[in-house]
């Protein structure tokens, strides 16, 4: 009886990870073992940083949002309660944007907020 020696189902399998391989170093983009290695570790912080950089844009948003919120004489956390008082419903993202480039409008937001 022959051997079998799977030659679509594995090439197809190879040439996966040697896709997602092209790019990286040396080995790691060129041989399958080490390529096989480098691509699941690529997945699983792509996937870990997929999460993250939710986490790091709201720090950022909410860095701007201080930041302004403090020339305008009040502080990040007295401003976002003061909007959930006025029952205004304006997300970190669209406030942080709204003080980076419209800074009339943010002081419009902080005074209905009732601060300013």
């Amino acid at each position: 009886m022959p051997r079998v020696k799977r030659g679509f189902k594995a090439r197809r399998r190879r040439n996966r990870i040697m896709r997602h391989a092209s790019g990286f170093h040396s080995a790691r983009g060129r041989q399958f073992a080490s390529a096989i290695e480098a691509v699941h570790n690529a997945w699983q912080y792509s996937y870990a940083h997929r999460r993250l950089r939710k986490r790091d844009f709201r720090r950022l948003w909410i860095a701007r949002i201080n930041a302004a919120a403090r020339l305008l004489g009040s502080t990040y956390s007295r401003l976002v309660h003061g909007l959930k008082k006025a029952n205004v419903g304006i997300d970190r993202k669209i406030l942080a944007d709204l003080a980076v480039v419209h800074p009339d409008t943010f002081k419009a937001v902080v005074k209905t907020a009732g601060i300013g």
